[in-house]
């Protein structure tokens, strides 16, 4: 009895996608996750964050009719004002700023997992991240050919 190469790319990957489901499975049991969900259903069930939200939308509703016409609206700035304030009140309630620590440490979890995987395939993989400066160790700043590091 033999075994098409067909055959074994489909075992193969089989056994891939198996692992990665549990691995998968492994991730969503991590204290990371657990922390993200915690948090994330205070803030759902938070009246006070969602009054909160209500008010921050607002604010970027009537800063965009201002955008609209850039820095010569004569309420750009003060519109400008108002949605960094209504930002500065939501992320001053300790379960908003919890819950954005918990998302970023969940997505630093699965970003080292990604970049594992990848870089187990070829170093010159590249892994997308939600860190618009993220540290790769290579490039400006890191001590690399340019010497700047």
């Amino acid at each position: 009895m033999s075994v098409s190469m067909a055959e074994m790319d489909t075992l193969d990957m089989s056994a891939v996608l198996l692992h990665a489901y549990d691995m998968g499975d492994m991730i969503n049991s991590s204290a990371e996750v657990a922390d993200y969900l915690y948090w994330k259903a205070i803030v759902e069930s938070s009246e006070e964050v969602s009054l909160l939200q209500r008010e921050f939308a607002k604010a970027k509703e009537r800063f965009a009719e201002c955008e609209r016409f850039g820095h010569y609206h004569p309420n750009y700035h003060e519109a400008l004002d108002a949605v960094q304030a209504a930002q500065d009140r939501l992320e001053q309630v300790e379960a908003v700023s919890r819950f954005k620590e918990a998302e970023r440490k969940l997505d630093d979890l699965l970003y080292t997992v990604s970049a594992t995987i990848a870089h187990a395939v070829s170093d010159s993989i590249k892994v997308p991240s939600n860190n618009p400066l993220p540290n790769t160790g290579k490039g400006c700043g890191s001590g690399g050919s340019c010497g700047c590091g």
